[in-house]
């Protein structure tokens, strides 16, 4: 089965090894979290408002740093592991971080619990606190979460094309190496704007279970190089002239394409919860709902698709199925898959709950000013 699928070389480390690789995310975190305390930080207010001040909550931001340094070790080997180990690891550090994941959660979910839980295997998935801090709030989970699982992502992809480069050397394929550039622009992206996602969906309503701790951490971090899995045992397409360059120039413009209605969108949102009156990027006349002591936001990017910045991320994974130039490979398509999936279903569920939130009717006012939920004109 194994051979099948095409991972057998995934599975080929020594007994050591595989027991280094299992515990290696438990030591990761540990370095992590011994990093993010030591490293300075700016602290700055979230969007949470702090139950028992009334005030914004605030949170100590240091992921840009955390990130550089990691990304030194690892291009250093300072470690002692060689570059491609993350890669060659994967299988046995996902196995490995799952089973962490599901500690931590535990000891989040019911480490400090006080009286009886209902339905303990639902609170074990979704979580029973929204947010959980530590040493005066200089270290909160959530953002660790991602600090921890946007690294690895760009360090997994990176060792995922240096075990391919050592494979094939002259014969190696650009998109895989373009695969790991586009992944790790896209963490240091979201490191440069850290502060942007105190106004997102899972710091603000999501509960520290183990959905949003191995989400965070494993599916962020590891699962997010599936194609990879597949891809990394395959060399140079070989296209032909004409064609290698619109691959080589699609699938990359594609991506800064995605890129841009990604950042765009969360960009304008952002602006327009600590700024409601301000013009995004001087042009875009903020246009809103009233609903009572919220407002809907209905204009620029948002008057286009009510989660218009799903798109984004929805061309951001087919850039990625396309990037690898094996077209036909259904492993190039697996994060592609995830993503649609993903957020069809979450666009869903957004919409319910931003009826709850807003209430039946000024919801149904928006969506009939704003009608499409992805895609304009289609969806």
């Amino acid at each position: 089965m194994i051979e099948w699928l095409g991972i057998g070389h995934l599975f080929e480390l020594s007994g050591t090894e595989a027991v280094a690789g299992f515990l290696a995310p438990l030591a990761i975190c540990a370095a992590f979290f011994v990093v993010q305390l030591a490293l300075p930080g700016r602290r700055v207010p979230g969007y949470v408002i702090d139950a028992e001040t009334g005030e914004p909550r605030g949170y100590r931001l240091n992921g840009l740093l955390v990130f550089v340094l990691a990304e030194l070790v690892w291009a250093l080997e300072l470690t002692g592991m060689p570059r491609d180990w993350f890669y060659r690891s994967t299988v046995y550090q996902v196995a490995g971080g799952t089973v962490m994941c599901l500690v931590f959660a535990l000891l989040a979910v019911f480490g400090g619990s006080r009286g009886k839980v209902k339905r303990p295997l639902a609170a074990l998935w979704e979580g029973r606190v929204l947010e959980l801090s530590f040493f005066n709030e200089r270290f909160d989970v959530k953002m660790f979460l991602y600090v921890v699982g946007g690294t690895m992502l760009s360090l997994n992809a990176l060792s995922g094309a240096a075990y391919h480069y050592g494979l094939f050397g002259a014969d190696s394929n650009p998109g895989v190496f373009l695969y790991a550039g586009f992944l790790t622009f896209y963490v240091f992206d979201y490191f440069i704007f850290e502060r942007v996602q105190l106004y997102t969906y899972d710091v603000i309503h999501e509960k520290l279970g183990f959905k949003m701790i191995w989400g965070g951490i494993m599916v962020y971090g590891w699962l997010y190089i599936l194609p990879l899995w597949g891809l990394a045992v395959y060399p140079d397409p070989g296209f032909a002239a004409p064609w290698r360059q619109v691959w080589l120039i699609g699938a990359p413009t594609l991506f800064l394409i995605a890129w841009g209605i990604t950042r765009g969108a969360n960009m304008q949102k952002y602006t327009f919860k600590r700024w409601p009156e301000r013009k995004f990027l001087g042009l875009i006349e903020p246009e809103y709902i009233e609903a009572g002591d919220r407002k809907i936001l209905c204009s620029g990017l948002w008057g286009v698709a009510r989660h218009f910045n799903y798109l984004g991320e929805g061309f951001f994974s087919l850039s990625i199925a396309l990037v690898f130039g094996y077209f036909a490979n259904p492993w190039a398509w697996t994060y592609f898959v995830f993503i649609v999936g993903l957020f069809i279903f979450r666009q869903r569920f957004d919409d319910q709950y931003c009826a709850e939130k807003y209430g039946p009717e000024k919801w149904a006012e928006y969506q009939a000013r704003v009608k499409y939920r992805i895609i304009p004109g289609i969806y």
